[in-house]
């Protein structure tokens, strides 16, 4: 064991440090169970589309709107709609598809604030989490498409993470769509001006990973374009 390791188990009695150990160690079988749990629940949902955005997204916005009227569209269009499972833009997702008589499913995460299952999720397709890394290994692997509308830290970690994914071909390519080019087109500039051009840390080809549009129309039909074009069969 190291200086730095020996410096850190004294500052705990040695009872402490083997529970702790102990603990750790168990909750490799909690994250199994939540894997286990959400392959065995979305295997056989048939294609979908992952909403992302705020949970805090009131009804009367019109991001609100947006999400709701994108989620009826795919629906009408033969997809299923995964959301986060909560408030805000999930919830408005969630309810499109259910208007549209389509797949709803949920990926609720638990937290000591702010977010409960919304109550438009198919009673079978409502997972309940505890690990976000979990979680998020769902959205990605059953969605074949993301849709990502105005949102915080999740939202924005969501969506990195898929274009991080994409970017270093640790999964196939699917389109991700940015709603809103008032809310994104800030960070956009950034990404394109800083990071691209002054920083050289992302290329121009990566810029092509994403699309930003205003209409719930122009999301549906890139999706449904870029599944005419490459004849894709879903990930799973």
């Amino acid at each position: 064991m190291s200086e730095s390791e020996d410096k850190i188990k004294d500052a705990f009695h040695p009872k402490d440090w083997n529970e702790i150990q102990t603990a750790d160690s168990w909750s490799i079988f909690k994250i199994l169970s939540e894997l286990v749990q959400g392959f065995e629940k979305l295997a056989k949902i048939g294609p979908c589309v992952s909403i992302f955005g705020s949970a805090r997204t009131k009804p009367d916005n019109k991001y609100f709107k947006l999400a709701e009227e994108i989620a009826y569209q795919l629906t009408r269009h033969g997809y299923g709609v995964i959301t986060g499972g909560g408030p805000g833009i999930m919830e408005a997702g969630n309810m499109g598809a259910k208007k549209g008589g389509g797949k709803s499913v949920g990926l609720n995460i638990d937290l000591p604030f702010e977010q409960s299952a919304n109550l438009f999720i198919d009673p079978d397709k409502l997972i309940n989490f505890e690990h976000f890394f979990v979680r998020k290994v769902m959205f990605v692997k059953y969605a074949q498409g993301f849709i990502v509308l105005p949102g915080g830290f999740g939202t924005l970690d969501e969506m990195f993470e898929a274009i991080t994914l994409i970017q270093t071909q640790k999964i196939g390519a699917f389109p991700i769509v940015l709603v809103g080019r008032h809310y994104w087109s800030g960070l956009m500039d950034w990404i394109r001006d800083v990071a691209m051009k002054e920083e050289e840390n992302i290329s121009e080809k990566d810029m092509e990973l994403f699309t930003i549009v205003d209409e719930a129309e122009e999301a549906v039909d890139l999706i449904n374009r870029f599944y005419m074009k490459y004849l894709l069969s879903p990930n799973f």
